[in-house]
């Protein structure tokens, strides 16, 4: 295993810089997360770790070698890619066993190697088929039994997952983590798919326009989003503008234009910046046929009522002209609201968070 550190890597392609002055450290068997939009940086970067490509700038780094413009043969790291890039016209057995027979491994070593690690990707019995007759599941446990039988310092994933369907997906997340776990390896996972990251990661780092917004653990990035960019990116959220007005009584107030009214936030935290939005999760929206008193209460129209099955996501019109989105648990049809009926909206003081906007 090993700590890869990335100290102010810099990549240009032409006149475009696809990752800007990053720093990242990954700690030693840590599952990472690159998390952002497609073209954000997160692939550039690990191939960079890879080796596929070299930095225009700074240093990478595995425990304290300078790993920077090692090609990829010499830096022992197992890498998924998003197509599995698998020899059609061997077996599973053979297509695991390639890496191990580069190396030139005894065979009685390729076997047994090979042997235990089909074993732990649960396809044993599949040695001997030709990997064009499995299914995508099992191709993808292939690409992983390859990646991993070299025994990797480090694990490097590319959107592994993205051709898979939403079940399939389901399992093969589980499978990569109980696979991670065991092996105890340092793992790179890239995704645009919010809830993989959320489900999988130790640390995630979100990624947008080639520059890393914010680093931390699922919790802290989906609670605590330091920007407007983070916080719609994970997950859903309410976004409103807002302009700070003061602090009283351990609350801090902000006007919004568009609600024409103060909005009161318990957050602990008071921001005062040129440009500010209210950010708060639809789960934390209530939304009642009649009034509960206290701040942050907003008269509206029920727009829309979709049923998930776990959940029901309901779009309130305000008064003042914009939506606000509301999920709540499914405890059954009685407790749902009617389409085109009044209610009030509540956004609690203490669920509020006060973030920059960087987006337009």
């Amino acid at each position: 295993m090993s700590v890869v550190n990335l100290s102010a890597i810099t990549k240009r392609f032409g006149e475009v810089t696809a990752v800007r002055n990053l720093d990242l450290v990954i700690q030693e068997g840590e599952f990472f997360t690159f998390l952002g939009p497609s073209g954000c940086g997160k692939t550039t970067t690990l191939r960079m770790i890879a080796g596929f490509y070299y930095p225009t700038e700074g240093k990478v780094k595995f425990n304290d070698k300078d790993m920077t413009t090692v090609p990829p043969e010499k830096r022992n790291t197992g890498m998924v890619f998003q197509n599995y890039a698998l020899f059609p016209h061997m077996t599973v057995f053979e297509n695991v066993a390639f890496g191990l027979k580069v190396r030139k491994l005894a065979k009685f070593d390729i076997e047994m190697k090979v042997e235990d690690v089909l074993e732990k990707v649960r396809l044993s019995d599949y040695s001997t088929r030709q990997v064009s007759q499995l299914s995508g599941g099992q191709q993808q446990r292939v690409a992983l039994a390859r990646a991993l039988v070299i025994e990797p310092d480090i694990l490097l994933l590319d959107e592994p997952l993205s051709n898979l369907d939403a079940r399939l997906r389901d399992e093969m997340r589980n499978e990569i983590l109980r696979l991670q776990r065991e092996y105890k390896i340092t793992t790179i996972y890239v995704t645009h798919d919010q809830v993989e990251a959320l489900s999988m990661s130790d640390r995630i780092a979100v990624f947008n326009f080639g520059e890393c917004q914010q680093v931390g653990t699922p919790t802290e990035i989906y609670n605590k989003p330091v920007n407007d960019f983070v916080a719609e990116f994970i997950g859903e959220t309410n976004l409103i503008d807002v302009n700070y007005v003061e602090s009283l009584d351990h609350q801090d107030i902000y006007f919004s234009e568009v609600l024409n009214k103060n909005i009161y936030v318990r957050s602990g935290v008071s921001l005062d910046s040129e440009e500010m939005v209210l950010s708060i999760r639809p789960e934390s929206v209530r939304v009642s046929s009649s009034s509960q008193g206290g701040t942050n209460s907003l008269l509206g129209r029920v727009e829309l009522v979709q049923f998930t099955g776990a959940s029901v996501h309901t779009t309130v019109q305000l008064d003042a002209g914009i939506r606000i989105l509301s999920t709540d648990l499914n405890t059954g049809p009685e407790t749902y609201v009617k389409e085109g009926s009044k209610v009030y909206v509540q956004l609690p003081e203490d669920q509020i968070r006060i973030v920059p906007k960087v987006r337009e």
